[in-house]
């Protein structure tokens, strides 16, 4: 039998909050909290991997040679990658997820668990199962991904009935329903739809029976174009809205692009360029930040560029989970552009809404925890 975690995340109930890799947090949600609501602001479930990443090589590794890199970090990865953004951006965030009894899934539990206060009472420890691995190896702003693991323990970690969330991300699989997210969206759950390649080569947006559950579904451009048939990605946007209430595409450098059908509202923000070290986990750090401003009740556009700016600071840094920024970061990111000669004034007022989110004063950013390069070295007292 698998063993199961029961150990509470940490709670947010004011604007400023404690966390326990951090001083304070800012409650994006604060002003909307109430006696009633749900326990979580998020709930997810996944695979949990450990990830190492490799990065500093000048080119791809070549056949039969031996490549050296100038960095590396390990941390935990696959859905841990949303998990720990949503939380460092202040959400209570619960997890339902398998961990291995090795080394690697002790350190994932206690990096989720007590490096950011996710809560994991849905997760569970399984004997005899290893963990999952990938290794990532990071050059000229792209990545290549080899990962390994067994065969997923036979009981899913999602449980029949998943906690009352005010949102919960679900990632689709093509030709595949998952109970869960049917459950959560009956109980008033509102779900954002995430989505992989489709390996079948089908494409067909009937073959994601769960998309009739999301509020919104993200995908890149080339899945967005090949899900709808199209070859315009502003296009594929609005033929899935469909199917979807609100479409949102990632265009890579190029920004995103949104339609909500509800409203009409229509949405494009450019990328920031920054130098990206390492790419890994920038898809999931974008939706964290979208999901944030849905749930608090920001424009289409601002939410847009919030999840834009969180990826544009999450690349910067090495690993997956670990390189999502915090409230601390993005205040010190807006207090510093603001400072600097011949700014775009047009570039500015499109992030004017952290005006009234982050301290006036430039804050010193916490010290998150990082991918760290080896897993087991004895903590000092």
């Amino acid at each position: 039998m698998a063993s199961t975690g029961k150990r509470n995340g940490r709670r947010a109930g004011k604007e400023l909050v404690a966390g326990p890799s951090c001083p304070t947090q800012i409650d994006p949600l604060a002003a909307l909290r109430g006696p009633d609501d749900p326990p979580w602001d998020v709930y997810l479930t996944g695979t949990v991997f450990l990830d190492i990443v490799f990065t500093g090589l000048d080119c791809a590794p070549v056949r039969g040679t031996e490549s050296w890199a100038r960095g590396m970090g390990s941390s935990p990865g696959g859905v841990a990658n949303m998990a720990t953004a949503l939380a460092r951006l202040g959400l209570r965030t619960s997890l339902a997820a398998a961990f291995g009894d090795d080394h690697y899934g002790e350190y994932c539990w206690d990096a989720l668990e007590q490096g950011e206060g996710i809560d994991l009472s849905p997760s569970r420890t399984v004997p005899g199962w290893h963990s999952p691995v990938t290794v990532s190896m990071a050059y000229e702003g792209e990545r290549t991904m080899v990962s390994h693991g067994h065969e997923p323990p036979p009981e899913e970690p999602a449980p029949d009935c998943p906690p009352r969330a005010r949102a919960a991300v679900a990632s689709l699989t093509p030709g595949r329903s998952a109970p869960w997210v049917a459950q959560a969206a009956r109980t008033g759950t509102r779900i954002f739809g995430d989505v992989g390649w489709d390996d079948t080569g089908a494409w067909d947006l009937a073959g994601l029976p769960d998309l009739r559950h999301c509020e919104a579904f993200l995908p890149n451009a080339a899945e967005a174009m090949r899900y709808t048939g199209t070859d315009c990605p502003r296009a594929a946007a609005h033929a899935l809205t469909a199917y979807v209430p609100v479409a949102v595409v990632t265009l890579g450098a190029e920004g995103a692009y949104a339609v909500d059908r509800r409203t009409g509202e229509t949405a494009s923000v450019p990328a920031i360029e920054v130098e990206a070290l390492d790419p890994t986990g920038a898809g999931d750090v974008f939706v964290a930040g979208f999901v944030t401003g849905s749930l608090a009740g920001w424009p289409l556009a601002d939410r847009l560029a919030f999840g834009g700016l969180t990826a544009a600071l999450s690349v910067q840094e090495f690993g997956g989970s670990l390189s999502a920024p915090g409230w601390a970061e993005i205040a010190a990111w807006w207090h510093r552009v603001q400072s600097v000669e011949g700014q775009d004034p047009s570039a500015l007022r499109r992030y004017g809404f952290l005006a009234g989110l982050v301290p006036e004063e430039a804050v010193r950013p916490w010290p998150l925890r990082r991918a760290v390069p080896t897993i087991g070295f004895r903590r000092s007292a």
